[in-house]
């Protein structure tokens, strides 16, 4: 008898289904059982109350998305085996695994190794535990597959990752602006010529999710707030690494694959609240900065900032906001003559100038009594 999981999933207002044995094998592994303490959204809950979900929710709801497509594609005459369907939920599932404590905020900076390399070292040894079970899912993941759309629905410019985490983190944040169309995206899906595409129906929709994705930046992902207490974070693990500090078991100043997926949020907060009782100045003050919500004050500005004096407690740095790139692999929108343009040319409401602009921003962050 099959072994099958119901998982109920508020975003999507009803449960999840999973009951291929190796992808439960999967989630029940030690190292996907960890992204259960890791959120999300980082710090924004110091912002947003509500943003306390985690990578494991959010892989969890890509794999439903991408059981959707499948189906959908499946249905529209995409050949696609059930070898390739199981290779392609293995990959989306797995395609956050790399991450380290808080996500982004501390990637390059508690170790200098970028979370997709992480992700694909933690796949290979996954691979390796189940007598390469995730062969295929590797191949997607890496593009290497013969067949690129299955690539396309895992990382893309509207790939199942990012149509979760706008849907997702607009609704534990409370913000509005996250909501797309996501049902009726994925049932405008196709393929042609060995590549994803949207039929000409779904264009108002892809329209949507673009704007959605760039109005979510500004207002979630580089909230003014949320960047100082990533700044904050950030000085606290430079420090800790300056003086060679560890994390339990975890040297910040090496790269050890086992060692790194043993560490979570969680460590990184009780180190954090040990490291309040430092007989390190700087260290100790950052740390009760942190665990006590004082942070620093920060300035948004349209030009750099001249002057400042960079240190743990002030600095500057930039934002960069752009929410579709040309040199990604464009959307490209199907016609029903046969036509297939990219949405740059298809669209009447995102003209080339919206879509190719990038704007920065400049930010100064320092303590609040100055």
């Amino acid at each position: 008898m099959t072994k099958r999981k119901i998982i109920n999933d508020p975003v999507y207002d009803g449960f999840l289904s999973v009951d291929d044995p190796v992808i439960l094998q999967v989630i029940e592994h030690p190292w996907f059982q960890r992204q259960r303490r890791i959120k999300q959204l980082g710090l924004t809950y110091l912002v947003y109350p509500g943003a306390m979900h985690t990578r494991f929710s959010h892989m969890l709801g890509a794999l439903n998305l991408i059981g959707r497509a499948l189906e959908v594609l499946r249905q529209k005459g995409a050949e696609i085996t059930d070898e390739e369907c199981r290779g392609a939920k293995l990959a989306i599932l797995l395609h956050d695994i790399g991450h380290g404590p808080f996500s982004h905020t501390s990637e390059r900076v508690l170790v200098d190794v970028p979370h997709e390399e992480i992700t694909l070292l933690m796949m290979q040894r996954i691979n390796e535990e189940m007598g390469g079970a995730l062969d295929i899912a590797i191949a997607i993941f890496s593009n290497t597959y013969h067949k690129h759309f299955l690539h396309q629905l895992v990382s893309s410019q509207l790939d199942m990752d990012r149509l979760d985490y706008l849907g997702r983190d607009s609704f534990f944040t409370g913000v509005s602006e996250g909501i797309v169309g996501t049902d009726r995206i994925i049932s405008m899906l196709n393929v042609h010529d060995d590549e994803l595409v949207v039929d000409e129906k779904g264009i108002y929709s892809v329209e949507k999710f673009i704007i959605s994705r760039r109005l979510m930046y500004w207002q979630v992902y580089m909230h003014k707030t949320v960047i100082a207490a990533d700044q904050l974070l950030l000085s606290i693990l430079r420090r800790a690494k300056e003086l060679n500090l560890s994390t339990f078991n975890f040297q910040l100043s090496t790269f050890d694959l086992d060692r790194f997926a043993e560490v979570d949020d969680d460590d990184i907060m009780v180190a954090v609240k040990h490291w309040q009782h430092s007989g390190d100045e700087i260290l100790s003050t950052l740390c009760k900065n942190l665990v006590n919500r004082r942070l620093p004050a920060i300035r948004i500005a349209n030009d750099p900032f001249a002057d400042v004096q960079s240190s743990y407690f002030e600095g500057t740095g930039e934002l960069h906001n752009r929410s579709y790139d040309f040199n990604d692999q464009e959307i490209k929108v199907l016609y029903k003559d046969g036509r297939c343009l990219p949405i740059s040319e298809a669209s009447d409401q995102l003209d080339r100038h919206f879509l190719e602009k990038q704007v920065i921003k400049y930010y100064h962050f320092y303590p609040k009594e100055f």
